[in-house]
């Protein structure tokens, strides 16, 4: 009788990018390297929050949309949003329409605002907290922000260069997010 099924072991994220109109350059040139602006920093956050439930490809293919659509990402212009700009977003075809979601991009703007207010920058507070295990950061970012799952701060942490995991050690691209300085290999050789 034939033990248990072997897992096969899942492409990683750098196998399926590769040449792909649209993760290849997220991967290429963004994925795990470090963000330090406010508002790209914000830009990770709100597409991680759309993205749960839904495909990174649909976000991606949503990107531009979402970008007009929340004035570019401007922390400052979001956390000014009032009910005319919701409804706005919930009529908006090329972004995720969903209230909890629109709600949350609001309310974490307004967030960051007082974590600007507070430590000079949103990358100054994560910086300020920075390192952490994956489940502290999530105790964190849980007690900090709305709509903030185990897998959205995961994906951010990661995308943003806070935790590692973004690129395989084999991928030509980990050597050029490495030597980006991500805030996970401070202190650190290139293995």
């Amino acid at each position: 009788m034939p033990g248990p099924p072997s897992e096969v072991p899942q492409p990683s994220y750098c196998d399926v990018a590769t040449g792909h109109p649209l993760h290849g350059p997220y991967h290429d040139n963004e994925y795990g390297f470090p963000v330090t602006n406010d508002d790209a920093l914000f830009e990770r956050l709100v597409l991680e929050i759309n993205q749960a439930g839904l495909s990174w490809l649909t976000i991606l293919k949503k990107r531009q949309s979402f970008r007009a659509a929340y004035s570019n990402f401007s922390v400052t212009a979001v956390a000014g949003y009032g009910e005319e700009d919701r409804a706005r977003l919930l009529a908006d075809p090329g972004i995720v329409r969903n209230r909890l979601k629109v709600d949350a991009a609001i309310e974490n703007a307004r967030r960051i605002l007082a974590l600007q207010a507070e430590h000079g920058s949103f990358a100054a507070w994560l910086d300020a907290h920075h390192p952490r295990a994956r489940d502290e950061w999530q105790k964190l970012f849980k007690r900090t922000f709305v709509f903030t799952g185990g897998e959205i701060v995961h994906e951010f942490l990661v995308s943003t260069g806070y935790l590692p995991g973004a690129h395989r050690q084999g991928c030509p691209v980990y050597a050029h997010a490495f030597a980006a300085g991500p805030a996970w290999a401070r202190g650190t050789e290139n293995p």
